[in-house]
């Protein structure tokens, strides 16, 4: 066996040593642009009758590269107006379960079933979100999160199982894609029913474990 070189041995202490790959800059700035692309897609959809009567389309917000990934229902009153996802009491109360769980909404991204506010707040319909679908897919896929949190019945139905029902599933992780996802109740729901905080916060301390222990704390 013929003796290593100097020039062999460096090359093989370079390998050894190499820090692991991570995603380029370009790659999380070209992410950040077909999310962009889809937005603008969203922004002039008509693919069913809740744009004619909303004021816009509330797409989604937050890192573009986002671990942890929150779907709601549909956008209510507040949102549409100002085109922002869980802006109003509901995502005041979220704002204060993601900062209890050491979680900054700069970090996740937040978004819902629908882009578009559905009549008097109602639940959307099976055709609405349908229509809608392919979008939050296409968020999914774009932002490739490590975890997803259904807020309520709506988002657990359309994610995980349609017949899905939040008081039996949640706490619970499901496995879907490449994605861990869990089912916990909507923040509204928890303004009409301060009994259901209790098991929303350990839901999210599930959450928060899985998602802090992934990068060590």
């Amino acid at each position: 066996m013929r003796a290593i070189t100097e020039k062999q041995k460096s090359l093989f202490d370079q390998l050894e040593n190499s820090e692991p790959s991570f995603p380029s800059q370009q790659n999380q700035d070209e992410r950040a642009g077909k999310l962009d692309e889809l937005m603008k897609k969203a922004l002039s959809c008509s693919r069913c009758a809740l744009r004619g009567g909303c004021r816009q389309v509330v797409f989604g917000e937050g890192n573009p590269k986002a671990r942890l990934v929150l779907v709601g229902e549909g956008p209510g009153g507040d949102e549409d107006r100002l085109g922002r996802p869980f802006i109003g009491r509901a995502g005041q109360l979220l704002d204060r379960i993601l900062a209890a769980a050491s979680l900054d909404r700069e970090e996740v991204y937040i978004t819902n079933v629908v882009k578009c506010r559905p009549p008097a707040n109602r639940l959307p319909l099976q055709s609405e979100v349908d229509s809608c679908r392919p979008y939050l897919e296409r968020q999914l896929e774009l932002i490739e999160p490590e975890i997803v949190v259904c807020l309520g019945a709506l988002a657990a139905r359309t994610l995980i199982d349609k017949k899905a029902m939040v008081t039996r599933i949640r706490g619970r992780w499901h496995e879907k894609e490449n994605y861990h996802i869990m089912a916990t109740f909507h923040p509204a729901a928890l303004l009409r029913d301060p009994n259901k905080k209790a098991p929303v916060w350990e839901d999210f301390k599930q959450v928060m474990k899985n998602y802090h222990s992934e990068r060590g704390g």
